[in-house]
């Protein structure tokens, strides 16, 4: 049977562990793009899995005064197209690294989630 400082020291260590998994995640994260967008191409807003714009692309056609409103209708449908797709893909790199350490789907690591 483990004494108390040796349960407490190995809660230490995997404590330690699932921190700088969740550093490595954050940071891949942060390098993977997903691109959204809205009238069939007409508005492209790259972004991180982060949520981190990184990029927007309008078509010429739609610099126009008289296409203003249409305009930022579809950057901002593009820009939810992009958070959608970062949201399931930090899900997916989650799931991941919780599948790693033998965690159940869905668990809530206090403070990590």
């Amino acid at each position: 049977m483990k004494s108390m400082e040796e349960m407490i020291q190995a809660a230490q260590k995997a404590a330690e562990t699932i921190q700088q998994q969740m550093n490595d995640v954050q940071g891949r994260l942060d390098s993977l793009e997903v691109e959204g967008t809205a009238g069939g191409g007409l508005v492209k807003i790259r972004c991180t899995a982060k949520g981190r714009v990184i990029g927007v692309t309008i078509d010429d056609s739609m610099l126009q005064p008289s296409e203003k409103g249409i305009l930022e209708d579809l950057v901002a449908a593009a820009f939810n197209d992009a958070r959608g797709k970062a949201d399931r893909v930090s899900g997916d790199e989650m799931a991941k690294m919780q599948q790693g350490l033998g965690l159940p789907p869905g668990f809530n690591f206090p403070g990590l989630g």
